[in-house]
Formats: structure tokens, C-alpha cells, sequence
């Protein structure tokens, strides 16, 4: 005897989250967007500022080119060079964990937006550590005498991604109560 369950209706196509492929390459069309823009604009710095040169821009923001042998804020940057495989390690474990998340969730557009924000900038910064062995930085904010430490278009669609995955989790909260 069959069960009702197998004969159940299912909904139009249209009312239906994307699944598969067809839903995924949006989100990584985005996320190859940011990679290439982060690397575009790397490239610009490398080919004309040497070590340590920097623009005045504003009087609060300079061009200037940084390389960070380590993580956010250079943290383990004054190790032997281990860090660079490490870090290199934790962006592809983070970049193919990324890609489950997006094909796992292919309706939840804000979480989708910020996975890919983040995706292109964590391999952004895969691609330098492997190319160059440091990422480059180059946006250097300051006032009064006190600097940010500098950064790049990859730290800036992380940021991004990070702050809109607590906004999607603040809206899901929201929302269940």
C-alpha cells in the first residue's frame, strides 16, 4: 500500500526555492566579481608603489602599499612563515565550506549575498598568500595621528559578508519570535 506522502502535490516551479546549479551561480558570478576587482586593483598597487610608498589622498585617507605576512590586523604576522600555509589552509577549508553553505540554502538571498561577499574576498587573499606569500594592503584610514591598519578590497567584501550574515541572523531571530 502506498502512503499519501509519496503522492503529495508538490508546488509550482515559481513558488519553489531555486535548487541545484541554477541557484548557485549567481552567488558565485558575485563572489568571482569581488575576486577580480580585488586582484585588479592589487595589481594596480604592485605594478606602481613600491614597499611602504603611499599618496596622500585625503586628509584622512592615504594609498599605500603594505604586504601582511599575517592575518586580520597582522595578527601572527611576525612568525616564521608557517602562517602563510595556515592561513592559505583556513581560506580554501572556508572557501569550500562557503560553497556547501550557498548550494544548502538557496532561497535565503541575504545570507546567499553575504556567503558570496565573503567567499571573493577570502580567496582574494588565498590567491596572494599563494602568489606572493603576503597579502597586499593599500587603504589606509587615519585621523589625528591614529591609523587603521590598512587593508584591501577582499578585507572590505568580508566586512561586508560578516555584517549582513548578522543582519540575515537578526531578521531570522526576528522574524521566529
Amino acid at each position: 500500500m502506498a502512503s499519501a506522502a509519496r503522492f503529495k502535490k508538490t508546488p509550482p516551479s515559481s513558488n519553489r526555492p531555486r535548487q541545484g546549479n541554477g541557484a548557485l551561480l549567481p552567488w558565485l558570478g558575485l563572489a568571482l566579481l569581488l575576486l577580480m576587482a580585488d586582484q585588479l586593483t592589487k595589481m594596480v598597487i604592485l605594478d606602481n608603489y613600491q614597499l611602504g610608498d603611499a599618496t596622500y589622498v585625503t586628509s584622512f585617507f592615504n594609498i599605500v602599499r603594505v604586504h601582511n605576512l599575517g592575518a586580520a590586523f597582522s595578527f601572527l604576522a611576525s612568525e616564521s612563515g608557517w602562517q602563510r600555509w595556515f592561513f592559505t589552509a583556513i581560506g580554501v577549508a572556508a572557501a569550500v565550506f562557503i560553497v556547501w553553505l550557498l548550494k544548502s540554502h538557496p532561497g535565503q538571498k541575504l545570507f546567499s549575498f553575504a556567503m558570496a561577499c565573503i567567499l571573493g574576498g577570502a580567496i582574494g587573499n588565498v590567491v596572494d598568500r599563494t602568489m606572493h606569500g603576503y597579502v597586499v594592503d593599500f587603504l589606509d584610514f587615519h585621523y589625528a595621528g591614529w591609523h587603521f591598519p590598512a587593508f584591501n578590497v577582499a578585507d572590505s567584501a568580508i566586512t561586508v559578508g560578516a555584517i549582513c550574515m548578522i543582519l540575515d541572523e537578526l531578521r531570522r531571530v526576528r522574524s521566529a519570535r
